[in-house]
This record gives C-alpha cells, structure tokens and sequence, in this order.
C-alpha cells in the first residue's frame, strides 16, 4: 500500500499532470463563462433580429400535441425533441472552438522555434570516398595526403 502511494504521489507531482489538472479548472471556468455568453448575450440578440423568437423555448411533442412550454409537456408527461436547445449548444461549441483557435493561434505565434540548419556535406576523401574531418590533412583510411 505505502509503494502504491509513492507511486501516486510521483505521478501527480509530475508537470505536466499539475499542467493539465489546471488545464481542466481553467476550462470548466472558461465553459461557463462562454455558455452564459451564448445564452444570455447572443441568443436574446438572436431572437430580437429573429423577430422575438426564444430558442431555448423552441420544442416538438412526442405526442404530436401543442403545448405552451416545454415544462407544460414535461407535466403532462410527454416526450419532447428540444432542437431551440440543440441549437444554442451547437453555437456554444462553436464560440468555445473560436476561441481555443485563437488561444491556440496566438501561442503559436509566440512560441515559435528556430529552423533547423540543414547538415552541411561531410567531407569525402577524394580517393577512397571515406568521411574525413573539415581540418584534416591526411585521410585516416587510406593515409593518402589531401590538399585544403
């Protein structure tokens, strides 16, 4: 038991776990955040340019019925396909992308590494065609004398 909680401690202690369990608090918060903006922000912008519809109110009966809410039908226990719901997550996961996309762009931008050098030609012997040293004089395969 006491290896099994050294174990763990070592896992956990690790950076990157640490990174990602911050990771994780900082998107649940980020989350929230953004599905307040879809629906308390855009969807009443939405519905006012939409001419007054309430997306989040938006349903179809199961029953085929007409009912005046979806809490109405939920009483009456019937089913309902809440798509003015669907809707407003579908534009939350697309507001969320776009800005993971630009979080993710901006740290690319500034996080941006050196080209490698591409390897410059080895040196060959020109009798043997063996590698040499830029500064050697002599080739240590054949002997032969080289010239600078």
């Amino acid at each position: 038991m006491k290896k099994l909680l050294e174990d763990f401690k070592a896992f956990a202690m690790r950076g990157n776990v640490i990174d990602m369990a911050v990771g994780v608090i900082i998107g649940g918060a980020f989350g929230k955040i953004t599905t307040s903006l879809v629906s308390d922000i855009f969807m009443p912008l939405l519905g006012v340019i939409t001419g007054g519809i309430n997306f989040s109110g938006l349903f179809y009966a199961l029953d085929g019925n007409t009912y005046a809410s979806i809490e109405a039908a939920a009483e009456a226990g019937v089913g309902t396909l809440n798509y003015g719901l669907f809707i407003q997550n579908i534009i939350d996961f697309l507001l969320i992308a776009l800005c993971m996309f630009i979080v993710v762009r901006l740290m690319n931008r500034f996080h941006h590494e050196e080209p490698e050098t591409p390897a410059k030609e080895p040196r060959l012997c020109p009798y043997c065609r063996s590698e040499i040293a830029d500064d050697a004089t002599r080739c240590p395969h054949c002997t032969s004398v080289l010239e600078k």
